[in-house]
């Protein structure tokens, strides 16, 4: 069974407990902008490294929400995170963002180029208690397909 470019393993799924925890977001645009909501609801401590940022991104940093250090990202900006994210839109950045991670044992995802990470963003959604997270090898609209499929039957009211 194929699990991805590289890989002959499937990943090792996981719901992380961030809350209180250290969670740096290298790069502001709109991946960082389209994560940040799922991290800031599992209550982690968000810092954002990056010159710019999304609006979304911007706005939870007015709010207190987030901690933005405005400026490229420098080797050690992972001191004492638990979870990662390499999300520019330069490569060479993301890998050095997942170098440093790898040396930490830090969790990280990059955005660019998925498979390198040591972690995957699953699609993701919720009905009452229960949260499903979908991995179908690294393809991002068949995870997304999957998932509606699953929180639909979870919703329908059940037979018998």
């Amino acid at each position: 069974m194929k699990h991805g470019p590289g890989l002959t393993h499937p990943p090792y799924p996981s719901g992380l407990v961030l809350a209180g925890r250290r969670v740096v977001i290298v790069g502001g645009g709109h991946v960082a902008a389209r994560r940040l909501p799922a991290f800031l609801e599992a209550g982690a401590a968000v810092t954002v490294v990056s010159p710019e940022v999304d609006p979304v991104v911007r706005e939870a940093v007015d709010r207190g929400e987030v901690s933005l250090v405005p400026r490229e990202y420098e080797s050690g900006d992972l001191d004492g995170a638990w979870y990662a994210m390499a999300s520019t839109d330069r490569p060479a950045v993301n890998a050095a963002v997942l170098e440093e991670a790898n040396a930490a044992r830090v969790f990280c995802v990059r955005a660019d180029d998925a498979p390198l990470g040591t972690a995957w963003t699953p699609a993701v959604g919720h009905v009452d208690e229960t949260t499903v997270a979908v991995l179908s090898n690294r393809d991002p609209a068949r995870s997304a397909r999957t998932r509606d499929r699953l929180i639909a039957a979870l919703r329908s009211p059940q037979d018998g």
